[in-house]
């Protein structure tokens, strides 16, 4: 999936619809961290994961930079760090200027209402005034790969992110990921244009007829009784 399919069709989606498509294509949901958020609130992002891992030098965004193909998201490893900030408004201008995507930081950043002006989007656990105060050294892998959370991203993972965080997804199973997200939209979708005409949630998915059949059953789960027809929530 090229750059220009992909952020169109994630501008119809959203990131629970493509975490739960996840689910049913058995890729694994790997979800940053929830204390990640937009510094712009409502601002998204969709793009192949460009990682760096920093260690106290803005040098290794700049390397990443020159390589970088446009539409990109920069995901910076600062290890979760809440002592430092890692990337400013320079950086988050000079991603800009380099045709990324946005930023996505496993740390923290600063300069907040200037990078908010900037418009780019940049996601991260939050600001603060101070940059890095140290220098440590540089590793092998500083530019193939990023730590999220528990999660290590390399150039073949995406990088998707709106209002309730950021998610990542191979880059090879996009495509059926993304159909089967359409697919869980569109559900839910005509089950929420229901409950707006009054089809309470519960009589759409038979649950009288579920908790029925559990008092018969008691290994019955909910989601074995909407693959049965109840109408998908869950799956």
């Amino acid at each position: 999936m090229d750059h220009h399919e992909l952020r169109r069709r994630f501008a119809a989606l959203t990131t629970p619809h493509v975490a739960d498509a996840c689910i049913r294509a058995h890729v694994p949901v790997r979800c940053a961290p929830a204390p990640m958020r937009a510094v712009t609130p409502g601002s998204r992002l969709a793009g192949r994961v460009a990682p760096a891992r920093h260690v106290g030098s803005v040098d290794i965004f700049l390397e990443v930079f020159e390589g970088a193909a446009p539409g990109d998201v920069l995901v910076v490893d600062n290890g979760g760090r809440l002592d430092e900030a890692c990337v400013g408004d320079l950086v988050a201008l000079e991603a800009q200027a380099a045709g990324l995507e946005g930023i996505v930081i496993w740390g923290l950043h600063r300069d907040t209402a200037d990078i908010r002006a900037a418009g780019l989007p940049v996601f991260s656990l939050g600001a603060l005034p101070t940059g890095p105060l140290r220098l440590d050294a540089r590793p092998r892998d500083a530019v193939e790969s990023a730590a999220v959370g528990e999660w290590t991203v390399t150039r073949e993972d995406l990088a998707l992110g709106d209002d309730d965080g950021v998610l990542f997804v191979p880059a090879d199973r996009a495509g059926e990921v993304f159909t089967l997200a359409e697919t869980i939209r569109d559900t839910e979708r005509r089950q929420a244009e229901r409950l707006r005409a009054g089809v309470t949630l519960r009589r759409q998915v038979r649950f009288d007829a579920y908790l029925a059949q559990r008092e018969r059953t008691p290994s019955l789960t909910f989601r074995d009784h909407l693959r049965g027809g109840g109408g998908a929530v869950e799956e």
